[in-house]
């Protein structure tokens, strides 16, 4: 069953070195994030499962690699530790969470990547969270996803007035770890705001069904337009 979880946002950003300059602008983001992986490790979890978007879903396994060079830096990642296993790359939310994992030192137990393709409907991601859940006797899940993309005239989506009321909803329920209105979110709508976090949030409302974990909300911020959350659920 689901002991623990942690909601991070996934932009390469997080990532110093390819924020380069601007890194700095992110440091309070940073520091909530590895403050929601030290509440996973704290769990003691048998396993913990990463969720998060991607282009080409399906798991990864402990060891997989993924890579920031297609950002013009020299910096490489693995889920988890151990030697570098299987030939599929990690997608970028997942070498995201590659990267905030080895931050920590993680070392707390065995870990296991499921990238997500986002048109996934909601009964599915709430069927994939279930059996997530069922994985291990604890199970803690690392669920990475941004908010809208278009909080403002300059955000990559462009301005929409629904994102703001979108994300407000989406941190609500992220901070008090409500499972039901995870689940309610509309993913036709977070399609049109681009929030690809839903997935991965709707995987995680799946997985924490019936666990009772408490919520707390670390960040709730948009820079560059675009909704970033960070919960800790224990």
């Amino acid at each position: 069953m689901l002991v623990a979880a942690a909601v991070c946002p996934c932009p390469p950003l997080l990532v110093p070195e390819v924020a380069a300059g601007a890194a700095p602008e992110l440091d309070a983001l940073r520091a909530a994030c590895l403050d929601a992986v030290a509440v996973l490790a704290a769990a003691r979890p048998d396993r913990l499962v990463v969720v998060g978007p991607a282009a080409d879903p399906g798991p990864h396994p402990q060891g997989a690699a993924g890579s920031f060079r297609g950002f013009g830096v020299d910096v490489d990642v693995r889920l988890g530790q151990g030697e570098p296993v299987g030939e599929r790359t990690l997608p970028q939310s997942l070498a995201v969470a590659a990267w905030l994992l080895g931050r920590t030192g993680w070392s707390t137990a065995p870990v296991e990547g499921l990238g997500v393709d986002e048109p996934l409907d909601t009964a599915r991601c709430l069927e994939t969270g279930r059996e997530l859940a069922a994985k291990a006797e604890r199970v803690a899940v690392l669920a990475m996803g941004d908010g809208s993309a278009c909080r403002t005239l300059k955000a990559p989506g462009y301005l929409d007035e629904r994102a703001a009321a979108f994300d407000a909803g989406a941190a609500r329920a992220l901070g008090s770890a409500d499972t039901t209105a995870l689940a309610a979110l509309d993913a036709e709508l977070a399609r049109e705001v681009k929030a690809v976090g839903r997935v991965s949030w709707q995987v995680l409302a799946g997985a924490a069904e019936g666990a009772g974990l408490a919520g707390e909300l670390l960040y709730d911020d948009a820079p560059y337009g675009v909704g970033y959350f960070v919960a800790s659920w224990s």
